[in-house]
């Protein structure tokens, strides 16, 4: 299947300028926290360019705070990775891994007792800094959230049936630990969004497509790698069910719609300035309102310019 796939934007991407400093400091963490990067070979992890994804997706935060954004990208990609081999279609032990790790969440001492409970005790300690009780609370869910759709995508992989749409979407949605990634928008920026605003139906709508449309497209870089291990999450295997229609053109569908997507992302945005006047909003908390929306543009072009490029999807 081709890998010629690309969005058009109506928003340009940008890059941290403490790339090179949360390069280094990735290094040490991973050198920390070596066993959970064992299965994972050196050079090759070198060719995701983590660290890139991180300045590209959280443009405007400190170095110290895209540290811990280098670090997290990091253990979304490690931890997700061991449910590759055989791990990733044993659903009992897949679960115990993930509740062992909400744990930790909900723990007044997060400490673990293995090297990926280890890593993100001290990811989920530095991320509770200088927050809320509301944002912690919300963050806690969220997590809870990603780790508990693993064992469901556990489940599918040895099942015979390839999800509907909606399932799929409930599952991605998880999986993709977008709502976490969106919550460190607030956190890696030291600011928190107004309860009103961020709970409101044009902002919810504009979180929601920001992270199908890196979802989507990733689907399609990832077909190939997802078929060959057996997969069943992924929009493109999906739509080739539903039209009976090859590969190439399943993942041209799939690309048309994150295309819409894009278009409605860019709809919704011009109208927050009258959801701001709406509810009634100071000049302070249109700001925190504006950078959080921004900040889901950022990650969506961000991402998608480091998907394009990454040693993690594209042959090199």
């Amino acid at each position: 299947m081709s890998d010629d796939s690309s969005l058009e934007l109506p928003f340009p991407h940008r890059r941290n300028p403490h790339q090179s400093h949360a390069t280094q400091h990735h290094q040490e963490w991973l050198h920390r926290h070596r066993e959970l990067a064992a299965s994972t070979g050196e050079l090759a992890y070198a060719r995701w360019e983590v660290p890139e994804l991180a300045a590209l997706t959280y443009p405007e935060s400190s170095a110290e705070d895209l540290d811990l954004a280098a670090d997290l990208m990091g253990f979304y990609f490690l931890f997700d990775d061991q449910f590759d081999d055989a791990l990733g279609r044993e659903p009992e032990r897949v679960a115990v891994i993930c509740e062992r790790l909400t744990a930790i969440i909900h723990s007044t001492r997060p400490l673990g007792s293995t090297p990926t409970e280890r890593a993100f005790a001290d990811l989920w300690r530095r991320s509770l800094q200088g927050m809320s009780a509301r944002w912690r609370a919300r963050a806690a869910y969220n997590w809870e959230w990603y780790f508990a759709c693993h064992p469901a995508e556990a489940a599918g992989r040895i099942s015979s049936r390839l999800p509907d749409r909606e399932g799929y979407l409930m599952l991605r949605r998880g999986t993709a630990a977008m709502e976490t990634i969106f919550d460190m928008v607030e956190r890696l920026g030291r600011f928190e969004v107004p309860q009103a605003v961020l709970h409101h139906p044009v902002l919810r709508q504009l979180r929601q497509l920001a992270a199908d449309i890196p979802s989507l497209s990733n689907d399609v870089r990832s077909y190939a790698q997802e078929l060959a291990r057996g997969d069943v999450a992924n929009l493109v295997m999906i739509v080739q069910r539903e039209r009976g229609c090859p590969a190439d053109e399943a993942a041209s569908v799939v690309m048309a719609e994150a295309q819409l997507m894009v278009h409605r992302f860019a709809e919704l945005m011009d109208q927050l300035p009258e959801v701001y006047s709406l509810l009634g909003l100071t000049a302070a908390e249109r700001h925190s309102a504006h950078r959080y929306a921004d900040g889901l543009a950022a990650w969506t072009a961000g991402y998608l310019r480091w998907e394009a490029r990454t040693g993690r999807y594209v042959a090199g």
